[in-house]
């Protein structure tokens, strides 16, 4: 049973925040050698406690194993340009040293019946506590941002509908999770002259900026 909130999620919080440090670092030895980096941005959260009730309840996890079962509440979302980004970002964290991974889920090619799109991976996470090494699970989530925009839509109607929706709204969704990944698809066709352009503008952008 969990008895001091604060006590628990510390880790978890520390986890979060350092992992982000991490994988933004990631983006910017790409930066340092003017490469193309596959990572747009990196957000992370701690599940709030009220979220991780309900899924407990949901998911029949007794409070004294959410520690080996809930393995999400150190979050943390990459988001990439295009899809053939999060296949170099899994095999970057797949080299890293720092973190163990647990599992691997791809929404990707094995999409969810409600059109999600993802590539999750579950990591087991050392952090270092005035008690010593603690070992916590924690969630990354890989997606472009078409995917992400879609994700973020659904979960606040899955919020409003508690997983419900009427069937015009599931079929709705259906198409509109088709439509993001035809987005995705049409972005990656043309990806060099995006990459192109971006730099392009950088160049621009610097330059300019020597000149003040």
């Amino acid at each position: 049973m969990v008895n001091h909130w604060d006590l628990f999620l510390a880790p978890y919080k520390q986890a979060v925040e350092e992992l982000k440090v991490k994988l933004r670092g990631i983006r910017a030895q790409f930066e340092m050698i003017e490469a193309h980096s596959p990572i747009e941005f990196v957000t992370g959260r701690v599940k709030p406690i009220a979220s991780i009730l309900d899924k407990a309840q949901k998911k029949n996890i007794p409070l004294d194993r959410l520690e080996e079962e809930m393995q999400d509440i150190a979050g943390l979302r990459i988001m990439c340009q295009f899809v053939d980004d999060i296949k170099t970002v899994v095999e970057l964290l797949r080299q890293r040293n720092d973190f163990t991974i647990v599992e691997e889920r791809d929404y990707i090619t094995q999409k969810k019946e409600s059109g999600y799109r993802s590539y999750h991976i579950v990591i087991r996470y050392p952090v270092q506590t005035i008690r010593g090494e603690k070992q916590i699970l924690a969630e990354i989530q890989i997606r472009t941002l078409a995917m992400n925009f879609w994700a973020t839509i659904e979960h606040s109607l899955n919020y409003k509908y508690s997983g419900r929706f009427p069937e015009d709204i599931k079929a709705r969704l259906q198409r509109a999770a088709e439509a993001a990944y035809r987005l995705d698809e049409e972005m990656s066709k043309i990806r060099f002259e995006i990459q192109e352009a971006q730099a392009a503008f950088s160049r621009k952008q610097e330059a300019k900026g020597e000149g003040q």
